[in-house]
């Protein structure tokens, strides 16, 4: 089977995307969910790099082609239903756009108060410049 076969077969929700959850292959940490789109699924595979769909933008992202932060892909997994996608990848820097290692840095308590459990690695300015960035 081609990866474009493989891409096809996919179950995409009615604005053509699955979700893809990104996981670090070494520690088995949750870094962070991004969208992707049958090309992006594909481009992901074929190149090894983690592209994602950026609803708000309505365009592809490479993960880490502003920040350096990069993403290789090391394994893919399909779930059952073939409507979401396991990335396991070898992150470089911070997953997370706020400069923390994954997106999930806070606990939310049960009082629903969040509270930081992690240190930032890099400054949001640092990675992006001055002014809002995100990859």
């Amino acid at each position: 089977m081609s990866i474009h076969h493989f891409a096809a077969g996919l179950k995409y929700d009615r604005d053509g995307l699955i979700p893809a959850v990104i996981q670090d292959a070494a520690t088995g940490d949750v870094l962070m969910v991004g969208y992707m789109n049958q090309e992006a699924v594909s481009r992901t595979l074929e190149e090894r790099r983690i592209t994602f769909w950026s609803r708000s933008r309505r365009q592809f992202w490479v993960k880490g082609e502003r920040s350096g932060n990069v993403q290789a892909l090391v394994e893919a997994r399909a779930d059952c239903d073939l409507d979401c996608l396991l990335l396991r990848v070898d992150q470089s820097g911070p997953a997370c756009h706020e400069g923390f290692r994954s997106c999930f840095y806070r606990s939310v308590g049960a009082d629903g108060v969040l509270t930081e459990i992690a240190e930032r690695i890099r400054r949001p300015e640092d990675m992006y410049g001055p002014g809002p960035g995100h990859e």
